[in-house]
């Protein structure tokens, strides 16, 4: 399909820069096959049904944008960005960099904004490889939780280039960024649609008898890359590391056979259980996936799907596109602008119901 297909026209004070307050006050716009209703994320325990399951990903978001120097090599020294997004081993990352054009395989960095230093010293790491696109291989001085202690005193929550350029991040992003499951340290993006949950809507969840289950995909800065092919068939997805235990497997089968409904939270959910039932059995994964769903995908477990709007021409657009219909997603975007909903990660949520057959 033409990447043009699912672009869409979406005004720049649309773009929420901080969350719903509560969390669960955020709207939610439930999308059926053949209509549309305004309500908001703490109805979701009367907008489910007692048995259906609710996927969550609870990986964590660590502050993986890193800010400093250039230095060592005798001329200016110029400031280096880089957003780390795939951890290699206990030393080297891949990373994004700007202005990637400074760096050269071999140079030396030292990070810590504004003269921020951790307690262990400097965070020097050296560019062990460079490749397109700005993406650097870092190799740092530091190792394992020394590194790790590391980044995270250094680091800023690495907010979407949406909310980054409007405006600095701050002490509130370390607790807004993150959901209140998040567990696994790993993701350079938070799973948005899991923003939402309070844990009173948990609770709530829980007295309706809606399940919760719990799987890990560490989300990668991969995700706010641009679509630069003008077809889908040209496009190439970053890899992200997900697991899908065994026992939760089980269950979800289990849930299937009794006829209860799967309803991922949030797109990175939905990749990784359609990434464990690639073979066309739902099977225990551990693993990297580049999934890439498009319209004409036939979903294997998801049957509905909570999340945020997303951008325009974006892999995430053509995901919901696939799973509730183009056409559909396309009036139900037009409606969330013209009833001023709040867009993208800090936004509003959606409940899409798959299309009709």
């Amino acid at each position: 399909m033409r990447v043009a297909d699912f672009d869409f026209d979406l005004p720049d004070e649309r773009i929420a820069l901080r969350p719903a307050s509560p969390r669960d006050a955020a709207k939610l716009l439930v999308v059926r096959p053949h209509d549309l209703a305004d309500r908001i994320v703490r109805d979701l325990p009367s907008l489910l049904r007692a048995g259906d399951v609710l996927v969550f990903n609870k990986t964590k978001v660590i502050p993986a944008s890193l800010h400093g120097n250039r230095i060592g090599r005798g001329d200016a020294t110029p400031h280096i960005e880089a957003l780390l997004h795939q951890r290699i081993d206990g030393s080297r990352w891949k990373a994004f960099a700007k202005p990637g054009k400074r760096l050269q395989a071999g140079d030396r960095i030292r990070f810590g904004a504004e003269g921020r230093v951790c307690l262990l010293g400097t965070l020097d790491a050296t560019v062990e490889e460079k490749g397109e696109g700005g993406e650097i291989t870092l190799a740092f001085d530091f190792f394992g939780p020394t590194l790790d202690e590391a980044i995270a005193t250094l680091g800023d929550m690495p907010l979407p280039p949406y909310i980054a350029g409007k405006r600095d991040t701050d002490d509130r992003d370390r607790q807004d960024y993150q959901t209140i499951y998040a567990e696994e340290e790993g993701a350079v993006a938070a799973p948005t649609a899991g923003l939402h949950f309070t844990d009173d809507l948990m609770k709530s969840l829980q007295d309706a008898g809606i399940q919760r289950e719990f799987v890990t995909l560490h989300v990668g800065a991969g995700t706010f890359l641009p679509v630069k092919a003008e077809d889908t068939q040209d496009h190439k997805m970053h890899s992200e590391w997900g697991e899908v235990p065994e026992d939760v497997v089980e269950r979800l089968k289990a849930a299937k056979a009794r006829g209860q409904r799967i309803v991922p939270v949030g797109t990175t959910s939905l990749r990784l259980l359609e990434s464990a039932a690639r073979s066309g059995e739902l099977r225990p994964f551990s693993g990297s996936t580049d999934i890439f769903i498009t319209p004409g995908y036939r979903f294997r477990v998801a049957d509905l799907l909570i999340t945020n709007f997303h951008l325009p021409r974006s892999t995430l657009f053509m995901l919901v596109s696939g799973f509730a219909g183009l056409e559909r997603m396309k009036a139900a975007y037009a409606h969330a602008i013209a009833h001023d909903y709040r867009f993208y990660s800090y936004g509003d949520a959606s409940l899409l119901f798959p299309a009709a057959p």
